[in-house]
């Protein structure tokens, strides 16, 4: 991933919201979008990778719909975003070392620093701190 897509930010958004439920209760994928004011469509979408990535859980039938499939104490956001974009940096020419300038460009150090700094910070967050944090969605402690 270069950059963050709405995917990686919308996944990480209806994560917190299942974490704060704290009930367990399969949610469906219209209450979520309501919500956090997201179309239907695209939740389904983003639920759906989710999913193929082992983080929520989906339930068929009237009382249907998705919940947590792993402890969010313990879910950082890093690995939410990884899911969703791939592996992350914050510049193409960190992650392929493609670029002809890679040994003689002066801001490489730079973009390499800034790199690792928000990986250690998406590394360091959880989904249940974020849940926890979330306003008018503290039902989550931790």
């Amino acid at each position: 991933m270069v950059g963050l897509t709405t995917k990686g930010r919308y996944a990480t958004r209806l994560l917190v919201y299942l974490a704060a439920r704290q009930d367990a209760v399969p949610v469906k994928k219209q209450v979520i979008a309501e919500s956090e004011g997201i179309t239907p469509d695209y939740v389904e979408q983003i639920l759906i990778r989710l999913k193929a990535a082992g983080l929520v859980r989906s339930y068929r039938g009237k009382e249907g719909g998705f919940t947590l499939a792993v402890d969010p104490r313990t879910l950082t956001v890093a690995r939410v975003l990884e899911a969703m974009e791939g592996k992350m940096s914050i510049v193409a020419c960190l992650e392929n070392n493609s670029c002809d300038r890679a040994a003689s460009c002066s801001t490489r150090a730079l973009w390499g620093k800034a790199d690792q700094a928000l990986k250690q910070v998406f590394t360091k967050t959880t989904i249940g701190e974020l849940a926890a944090a979330a306003p008018g969605k503290a039902e989550f402690t931790i």
